[in-house]
């Protein structure tokens, strides 16, 4: 079990620190489970899930505080692969999100609901093996597949997403918001999302010309 800490953004550790490519260099790997938890309850299930398997599993998490959630008495396994459907208030567009990224994303469909736009919100949980089954349901509800991660674009969640949809001939469309191809300098966490454009209402103005038609390209 690999416990990768300062996943993500590391905010005052500097560039040297941010750990933004892993998503990218174990979901290649044959056999591993690759997760990341949306918050600190998630993790002490996801740690029991990776210790209980027979086999190798990555787990990454973020720098600093958790989010202050409550934590369950009893701490269970996940059922591997699986995804957690979070809500589902409408068919405008499925925002399928792992790890750190879960809560802004919702926060960000809480903003698009607003204004008049709802679909389903999606905690991925597993980088690999994907939920086929979440994603097969994402597109024929939605066709408008959003994917966001705190990771590098390049072989990260959001293209393993794209290469099942390709694999499957899956009918959608597919935006992937995550990091650019390049080093992150220093700052606070709050600065670097804002950088990369991983704020709530950041992430919602993309999802909303996405739709719209004006910055629907795949390229992130």
């Amino acid at each position: 079990t690999l416990c990768l800490d300062r996943g993500g953004l590391v905010g005052a550790d500097g560039p040297t620190h941010h750990g933004v490519f892993d998503y990218s260099y174990t979901r290649h790997i044959p056999g591993m489970v690759v997760m990341a938890p949306k918050d600190e309850n998630e993790l002490r299930h996801m740690l029991h899930t990776a210790i209980e398997l027979n086999g190798p599993a990555s787990i990454r998490y973020p720098r600093g505080a958790g989010l202050g959630v409550e934590l369950e008495d009893e701490i269970h396994s996940l059922e591997v692969g699986k995804a957690e459907l979070l809500s589902e208030d409408g068919n405008d567009v499925a925002v399928l999100a792992i790890g750190s990224m879960v809560k802004n994303s919702s926060e960000a469909m809480n903003l698009l609901a607003e204004s008049g736009i709802k679909g389903m919100m999606v905690n991925m949980r597993f980088v690999k093996p994907l939920d086929g089954e979440m994603i097969a349901k994402a597109a024929s509800s939605c066709h408008y597949i959003v994917t966001v991660e705190e990771n590098v674009l390049e072989g990260g969640f959001g293209s393993a997403v794209l290469e099942h949809i390709n694999d499957n001939g899956i009918d959608a469309k597919v935006l992937r918001i995550g990091l650019p191809d390049s080093f992150v300098e220093q700052g606070s966490t709050r600065q670097l999302y804002e950088i990369c454009g991983l704020l709530p209402e950041q992430i919602a103005a993309r999802i909303k010309g996405f739709l719209e038609g004006q910055t629907g390209d795949n390229n992130g």
